[in-house]
């Protein structure tokens, strides 16, 4: 490769490439880095029932807000909604605050029942495999002959 081709392509003399987007070769000279470069995410993504109860806690919030700031300038200006809208402001920060705590007890169910994914295994999985050995262990035994009708002792369906 000549030194004129690499400057042509972007390159520089030392090998590394040239992002500035000045120089080298301007429209079809050489090929331009994707827009778009899709990164693995750094967090895990929230399961749906917690992702639905912070979004409708995130928009009650958000529309608490707007009626308590309503409700001042109504109060500063003298309107006659002024009083509905401040009992109206205290209803919504109860029901916010609802909202806000029940993200806080759905998060806890869910690490409850599903459990915490550690990083190199999950204690949940380990604990859902034993449950599963041991109901597989169970029906196993019970196919194995004892309380079906035709698998136990001959001719002695009763002792009377």
């Amino acid at each position: 490769m000549s030194a004129d081709r690499g400057a042509a392509e972007g390159s520089r003399a030392d090998g590394r490439h040239d992002d500035s987007g000045h120089g080298g070769g301007g429209r079809g000279g050489g090929e331009l880095p994707p827009l778009w470069v899709e990164e693995p995410a750094i967090r895990p993504r929230l399961p749906d029932p917690i992702r639905d109860a912070a979004v409708r806690s995130v928009l009650i919030v958000a529309v608490t807000l707007i009626q308590a700031v309503i409700a001042f300038l109504c109060t500063v200006a003298g309107s006659w909604l002024a009083f509905p809208m401040v009992l109206s402001s205290v209803a919504s920060t109860v029901v916010a605050t609802w909202a806000v705590l029940d993200v806080w007890v759905t998060r806890q169910v869910w690490n409850q029942r599903n459990g915490v994914v550690s990083v190199p295994s999950s204690t949940a999985r380990q604990l859902r495999r034993e449950r599963r050995r041991v109901r597989r262990a169970a029906r196993a035994a019970e196919r194995s002959g004892t309380g079906r009708i035709g698998t136990g002792e001959t001719g002695s369906l009763s002792r009377a």
